[in-house]
């Protein structure tokens, strides 16, 4: 069955949807708008308005495309519900019927858990997978909307549904969930973020969305739209692959995915097979993604531009410092300018001060009003990039599990029924995951090397998981021949140690890095714990959800052997 993507997270391309249901065939149109962030978003929402708590842009996306979508039979899977799939449901109930449509629409809930333990916390809820979302298609529906499930369920649901699988179908779930991860984020499989972005064809365009078309199975090919822009390569798809997947187990619900027997093959232009992928019955406990009202933050960014910027930033920072009674400071470092520079923008550099409070007082006007009566007697060309702002509540991530007896997985049909749905059978014990990098390394020893960045063929992905960063690297599949390849991939697992990452990475020298292999990808996967402090709204890091650190690392000079290069 062909099923597509058009939506990454919440905010993605509107008019993706109308895209991806005139531009080929497909079964099943999905959506992914949820993410770690966006839950504490719509919590947010929620505190202003009960009413709300969905992903409202996938109601503008109905409003324009559910008739077209009805006549061409094409389910609609959205995980759009977030904290509200039953206020989702009914809205686009609304929405059909001043439409003159009657298409029947089904919800999943039970994956909010905050009446176990988690009173206090804004949102709680665990990751369900997809056998809901087949029950749910199984008995007639149009259309399915949830709430936290993971992002593959999204394709192992219709999947399920499709090709009739059991709990016990392991490698077929696994599969699914493989294809599932990598369209969950949109054109991030088509060449979106992607590293060897200069590679992709009509760039000039935007990138098309996925599709994955699923066997029976499990195994699937990777392709997207004929005409749209991008490609669907070894590198796209393994760029995916690898983002934010921590070890070489993917734990979820419906399944454990060895991540380790994933096989990649190019079958033609944009078109990418995945073969292979092995399963087991999945973990005991269920994943539960929680987020908690931290406290307040503010930040203000001061220009230091021309000579002196060093003493200039000690100088306002000194100013500053008795008037701050925040709880916590954080000061950016200062980069020197280039010598003679021909613009001021380049002359100038930035330094940056956010505070972090319980209370909104001490980030509040207190805060900025310090900065701004410093406007005419502090350094010389004292200016700020913005207005002084008021301070905004932080929400703190965290990770908690949950016994699965406490968790009521249910879907409410289109004429109100309800089911539960089953436990899994079986379930795996936490264990350690096999393909941590040996150390150390057993490779061959260098021979002449010369200095270039890492990028000169890894390729990487970065992200978030909370407050660790993980990043995908893997060797390019360029115009090398077969030994240089096997030599490169080897040359990589080698440079990658953990105890070396420090040095790539200053600012992990003292963190804890996991290093994990996936050979029959090339692929290293790293995990950096704690870089993200409490997470993406809660860090204070100039790239709090780790977007841009594996093209930091990328551009770090390396020795590589002349005979790789």
């Amino acid at each position: 069955m062909r099923i597509g993507n058009c939506s990454g997270f919440y905010g993605d391309r509107l008019g993706a949807m109308r895209e991806m249901l005139e531009g080929g065939e497909l079964d099943v149109l999905t959506g992914d708008y949820l993410a770690e962030l966006t839950m504490l978003i719509l919590g947010r929402d929620q505190l202003k308005d009960p009413t709300l708590g969905y992903a409202r842009t996938f109601v503008r996306q109905l409003e324009d495309c559910l008739g077209l979508a009805l006549e061409k039979k094409v389910k609609i899977v959205a995980n759009a519900g977030g904290l509200n799939p039953a206020g989702l449901a009914d809205k686009v109930r609304e929405v059909a019927r001043g439409l003159g449509l009657d298409p029947q629409v089904a919800h999943v809930e039970g994956d909010d858990v905050r009446h176990l333990a988690f009173e206090n916390a804004l949102t709680a809820n665990a990751y369900l997978g997809g056998f809901g979302i087949a029950a749910a298609l199984t008995a007639g529906a149009d259309v399915v909307v949830t709430g936290r499930v993971t992002d593959a369920s999204l394709v192992v649901g219709p999947a399920v549904a499709h090709h009739g699988w059991t709990q016990e179908s392991y490698d077929e779930l696994a599969g699914a969930v493989v294809a599932g991860h990598v369209i969950e984020c949109g054109t991030q499989a088509t060449g979106g973020n992607f590293s060897g972005f200069l590679t992709l064809p009509d760039r000039q365009r935007p990138l098309g969305f996925p599709v994955a078309e699923v066997a029976a199975d499990g195994s699937s090919v990777i392709t997207k739209h004929a005409g749209t822009g991008g490609a669907v390569t070894l590198d796209t798809v393994t760029a995916q692959l690898v983002y934010e997947i921590q070890s070489t187990r993917y734990l979820g619900p419906d399944v454990t995915v060895h991540l380790d027997s994933v096989r990649l093959d190019q079958q033609s232009e944009d078109r990418v097979a995945i073969s292979g992928v092995v399963g087991e019955s999945p973990p005991e406990r269920l994943k539960v993604c929680v987020n908690e009202l931290g406290g307040w933050r503010n930040s203000l960014e001061l220009v230091l531009t021309g000579l002196d910027v060093e003493a200039k930033a000690a100088w306002v920072k000194d100013q500053l410092a008795p008037r701050l009674t925040a709880a916590e400071v954080t000061w950016s470092d200062v980069r020197v300018p280039p010598v003679d520079a021909d613009t001021e923008e380049s002359a100038s550099t930035l330094l940056r001060c956010t505070v972090k409070d319980p209370s909104p007082d001490p980030v509040g006007r207190a805060f900025t009003s310090a900065a701004v009566e410093l406007a005419l007697g502090s350094y010389p060309g004292f200016t700020m990039t913005a207005p002084p702002a008021a301070a905004t509540p932080y929400g703190v991530y965290r990770a908690a599990y949950v016994d699965r007896a406490d968790v009521t997985h249910t879907v409410v049909h289109a004429d109100g029924r309800r089911e539960v749905v089953g436990d899994p059978t079986s379930s795996t014990p936490a264990q350690e995951a096999p393909g941590a990098r040996p150390s150390p390394y057993p490779a061959r020893t260098d021979s002449l090397t010369r200095r270039l960045p890492l990028g000169t063929f890894v390729h990487a992905r970065s992200g978030d998981k909370g407050g660790d960063a993980n990043i995908g690297l893997w060797v390019a599949h360029d115009e090398a021949d077969t030994p240089t390849y096997d030599a490169r991939v080897q040359w990589l697992f080698k440079v990658m140690s953990p105890r070396g990452i420090g040095t790539l990475l200053p600012e992990a020298a003292d963190l804890d890095v996991d290093v994990w292999l996936l050979p029959h990808l090339g692929a290293v996967n790293l995990v950096v714990h704690g870089l993200l402090g409490q997470g993406v709204a809660a860090s204070t890091r100039f790239d709090p959800q780790a977007k841009g650190l594996g093209e930091w690392l990328r551009s770090r000079l390396v020795s590589i052997e002349e005979s790789l290069v």
